[in-house]
């Protein structure tokens, strides 16, 4: 299904996201308005007034997953090595879990810069990337007034010009754009392990705002997923998964 890749090339990635406020009262009222008109779109509700619980409640469930109103708590990664010997693949984890996002944001870039800086030889890949993480990645680092690693310098490009991105999803669609199928579930249907989470992707924002251990807890979740993009790919390659033993969280 997929090429002979230098899987050493690839950096494995995900990322977590919270509301940059903890609650909608919170939120300056500068930017009141646009969300009002965010949650009308949200709703489906274009022509209606909404109530003001209405608003706080749909900014708590859905303000993480836009750039403009969100932020990034982790991006955990993972790089895959081989033994010279005997061939077996291990992944290594790794994350940048921060409450100050700009911190982050530069310590995520200098890895890419330093590391993964050639979009001809380095590849990013990660479920969703393309119309998630990548793009939401971009736009924070912009409004943190960061420069854009030149393997995320795609503002523009023509698809064919950002291959170095790999979508498991994309791969998984051969061309069918219909439907969204989920990590879990693929990582189901071929049979990859998946130890049992602590959370869900629903408890993020709660648990980062509520909780003492929220980030932690949050960055293990973000660790597991990036582990079953690595066997996901392993599996798309027809190549035998990583031993949970040769799996070394770096954190």
């Amino acid at each position: 299904m997929i090429q002979a890749t230098d899987l050493s090339n690839i950096l494995f990635l995900d990322i977590e996201t919270v509301s940059q406020y903890p609650v909608y009262d919170q939120v300056p009222d500068r930017l009141k308005p646009f969300w009002q008109k965010k949650a009308k779109s949200i709703l489906r509700k274009y022509d209606e007034e909404l109530k003001e619980e209405e608003i706080a409640q749909t900014y708590t469930n859905r303000a993480a997953i836009f750039a403009e109103f969100g932020q990034i708590v982790c991006i955990s990664v993972g790089f895959i090595s081989r033994d010279k010997k005997t061939l077996q693949a291990s992944l290594r984890l790794k994350s940048f879990a921060y409450k100050d996002e700009k911190k982050l944001l530069q310590e995520f870039s200098e890895l890419l810069n330093q590391h993964y800086n050639n979009p001809n030889k380095h590849g990013i890949c990660g479920h969703n990337i393309k119309e998630f993480d990548i793009p939401y990645i971009c736009r924070r680092l912009i409004i943190n007034q960061l420069p854009l690693p030149n393997i995320l310098n795609i503002a523009g490009k023509k698809p064919w010009e950002t291959k170095h991105l790999i979508d498991t999803l994309t791969l998984w669609k051969f061309g069918d754009y219909k439907n969204y199928t989920s990590l879990n579930l693929l990582t189901a249907i071929f049979d990859i392990p998946s130890p049992k989470d602590d959370i869900d992707g629903s408890q993020v924002g709660i648990t980062y705002w509520n909780e003492e251990d929220g980030l932690e807890r949050i960055t293990t979740y973000c660790e597991k997923d990036v582990l079953a993009t690595a066997q996901l790919y392993m599996r798309f390659s027809l190549a035998p998964l990583i031993e949970e033993e040769q799996v070394i969280s770096m954190t």
